[in-house]
């Protein structure tokens, strides 16, 4: 299954980003901390992608042998139904020879 990109940024991307500190520069600390947590994010939506990526995988497999399934079963059906068709004829000419008249009053 191949891969696309979604973001432009990978979780080791961010991991690595350098900040410069200016004079009144931020927090270093609290950047990290929001970079961590971002991090955290991309990895989960990445296994939810990787993982949905394989289940629509799974169920185009699943579609194609339930229809390859069905084709199979349509004409076995319709045989099915001419020969109980069939059967219920000759059942009711039996019964018409064995009790003639008898079975109409």
């Amino acid at each position: 299954m191949t891969q696309k990109r979604i973001s432009r940024l990978t979780q080791k991307d961010i991991l690595e980003k350098d900040f410069k500190t200016g004079l009144r520069g931020y927090s270093q600390e609290e950047v990290d901390q929001f970079l961590d947590q971002i991090i955290k994010d991309y990895d989960a939506f990445q296994n939810r992608i990787d993982w949905l990526e394989k289940e629509v995988e799974r169920l185009k497999k699943e579609a194609v042998t339930l229809s390859e399934h069905t084709k199979r079963q349509q004409p076995a059906q319709q045989q099915s139904g001419n020969t109980n068709y069939d059967i219920l004829r000759r059942l009711s000419n039996l019964e018409k020879h064995v009790f003639g008249s008898k079975l109409y009053e």
